[in-house]
């Protein structure tokens, strides 16, 4: 089981400074085309693999995003089954009205 942010709630939350782990789980292609420069990618398909390099003990939980909310709300669904405290973004980055980031 997990919860849900918005992006408002996000953008806020990032505007305060507060420290976040998000995760953005679209594919390379798409973190290039612009994500939010706090975020870290690790695309959905590589998550089993990379479980490992997730902490399942820390202060705050993980926020996972996508390009729409589907593909972040699995892997909410995963992670919280593998024992780790997710948040999804809502809406996921069509939904985002800051700044973006462009690259890798």
């Amino acid at each position: 089981m997990y919860t849900e942010i918005s992006t408002d709630e996000l953008q806020s939350k990032l505007e305060q400074g507060n420290k976040l782990f998000l995760i953005d789980v679209r594919e390379q292609d798409e973190w290039e085309s612009g994500h939010i420069a706090e975020a870290v990618s690790l695309p959905l398909s590589e998550l089993p693999a990379k479980l490992g390099e997730l902490t399942t003990q820390g202060e705050e939980p993980y926020i996972i995003i996508c390009r729409s909310g589907n593909r972040s709300g699995r892997a909410c669904e995963y992670l919280a089954a593998q024992g780790f405290e997710v948040v999804n973004v809502k809406g996921g980055m069509l939904n985002w009205n800051g700044s973006v980031a462009y690259g890798a």
